[in-house]
């Protein structure tokens, strides 16, 4: 009797210590998390402002993504606005974006949609590489949208499907309080009001790429300079949420230069945020505020201004 049993109570003692062994790596775990500062997988967070001009509280409306989510939905509002197209295009766009791929460059879809946007090439949008350049699949959309009489004014679900065509014309709608709310703080007019925070990691950035991709996604125009980890961009030219009323590069009725300016470098300072994960920003500042990766649980902080903080958003690659 205890001959036979004995194998089963070895099997018996050998599960509980498998079981001990895993129970064990996974307090490790959680204590090296805890101690290295872990806070789970990296989220970015945009949240409407109070009256002050501060970012809300944990009640203001608020949207959460990934930081592959936010750095897509920063590529499409800079693409609209550097063609000088109105904060209503930007939402009209996201609110799009959402619907078809929950702002990821998807590799599949129905038949041979693919992007962001779900394009097809058998229907002209582009070859399967060009759609899956969010630059190129969000000029595609605009493109198709300038063509729309009166898109401004038409309801976002009806101005989203007079280009894609969907056969859910009215899916679009439950986006659009969250692509306004992220259009607000993308084109600049909504200050300080998106953070990321960005993974532990020792591999560098590389500035020469940040300015590479400020160019491609702003257009040439911009110029963005710089030495070592840093860069510097000048806000110095308007962008398009501001010409709503007019062309390219002139200010909407009522705003002076000094708020074309103010909107601009916001713009110009999400964008670099939305990107850091991507792109291994470490810090971003611009006027009197700074963030960081390192602090990035404490969204944008006051720091002390320098002589040029209003006149460029600095950036500084991780090292």
């Amino acid at each position: 009797m205890s001959e036979t049993a004995s194998p089963s109570r070895r099997g018996r003692l050998l599960r509980i210590a498998a079981a001990l062994v895993v129970l064990l790596a996974l307090a490790g775990y959680v204590v090296a998390q805890y101690l290295s500062g872990g806070g789970g997988a990296p989220r970015c967070v945009v949240r409407a402002q109070d009256a002050s001009g501060d970012s809300g509280s944990g009640d203001s409306p608020s949207y959460e993504m990934s930081p592959e989510q936010a750095a897509n939905a920063a590529t499409i509002s800079a693409v609209g606005t550097s063609r000088g197209l109105p904060e209503r295009a930007v939402t009209i766009a996201l609110a799009t974006a959402l619907q078809e791929s929950a702002l990821r460059n998807l590799n599949h879809g129905d038949r041979d949609s693919l992007g962001l946007f779900q394009q097809r090439p058998s229907k002209g949008w582009g070859t399967a590489a060009q759609i899956q350049d969010p630059v190129y699949s969000a000029g595609q959309f605009y493109d198709h949208l300038a063509q729309v009489p009166g898109y401004s004014r038409l309801p976002l679900t009806e101005a989203a499907q007079r280009v894609q065509r969907s056969g859910f014309p009215q899916a679009y709608a439950k986006h659009e309080p969250d692509a306004a709310l992220l259009a607000a703080a993308l084109t600049g007019r909504s200050a300080a009001s998106l953070t990321c925070s960005s993974p532990n990691s020792a591999r560098p950035g590389d500035p020469a790429k940040v300015r590479a991709a400020l160019e491609r996604s702003f257009g040439p125009g911009l110029r963005a300079a710089g030495s070592g980890a840093e860069v510097s961009v000048p806000v110095s030219a308007t962008t398009g949420a501001e010409a709503e009323a007019g062309s390219p590069g002139d200010p909407a009725p009522g705003e002076d230069g000094e708020d074309s300016a103010s909107r601009r470098g916001w713009e110009l300072a999400h964008w670099a945020v939305a990107q850091a994960a991507v792109l291994r920003i470490e810090e971003v500042s611009y006027g009197d505020r700074v963030w960081s990766a390192e602090e990035a649980d404490k969204g944008w902080r006051h720091a002390e201004p320098s002589k040029a903080a209003t006149e460029e958003v600095r950036l500084r690659t991780a090292r």
